[in-house]
């Protein structure tokens, strides 16, 4: 395949061709003109004639080549677009997958947490609830009270952890949660944007 300016050259060449051509004619036809011989300017103006004929064949000729260079071009430069709009397509879907990807497994996180979370509640409760018959009870009973006071003591204990556990929990939630947000706000521009249809 020969490179532009090697088909630039060769029309430039070809034009040159026709315009020399076209010249020659003109000045046969004038020669014969001036020389004043009827049978010289008739035979000069058939040879102006074909030269003329041959002058518009090589334009023609390039004005085809040029054509063809240009829809050659065309179609190589829609070629290049397509695969590029494929591996936009195909980098998008695969983005589009890495983020759906995070989402559920953050949306699958705080779904334990508020499993545990509520388990870690209702174990508060019930260990706030014994405590508090715990207290009832050593009130009642002076007899036991070493005995209940022990009782009380790992009732508080346990209370005090379980809303430890409830508070680090709360905290685990919405750090998750905030982590939930940002994957969705950063998914967000991406789901606006429409996918490049393949040509």
């Amino acid at each position: 395949m020969s490179s532009p300016k090697a088909r630039r050259r060769q029309r430039s060449m070809r034009l040159t061709v026709a315009v020399v051509l076209v010249i020659v004619a003109a000045a046969a036809v004038l020669g014969a003109v001036l020389a004043g011989s009827w049978a010289l300017l008739t035979a000069t103006a058939f040879l102006g004639v074909a030269l003329g004929a041959i002058a518009v064949r090589i334009t023609h000729s390039e004005l085809l080549q040029a054509r063809r260079d240009g829809n050659r071009d065309r179609a190589e430069q829609a070629q290049a677009y397509r695969v590029l709009a494929s591996e936009r397509a195909e980098e998008h879907a695969g983005f589009v997958a890495g983020i759906e990807h995070k989402l559920t497994a953050h949306q699958t996180t705080i779904e334990e947490l508020e499993v545990a979370l509520t388990s870690a509640q209702r174990r508060a409760a019930d260990a706030s609830r014994k405590r508090s018959a715990e207290a009832k009870r050593a009130d009642l009973a002076e007899a036991g009270a070493e005995l209940t006071s022990r009782r009380l003591d790992e009732a508080e204990t346990r209370a005090a952890e379980a809303i430890l556990r409830v508070a680090e929990l709360e905290a685990e939630l919405d750090v998750a949660k905030a982590e939930l947000d940002a994957v969705r706000a950063e998914l967000a521009p991406w789901e606006s944007q429409p996918v490049a249809k393949r040509a």
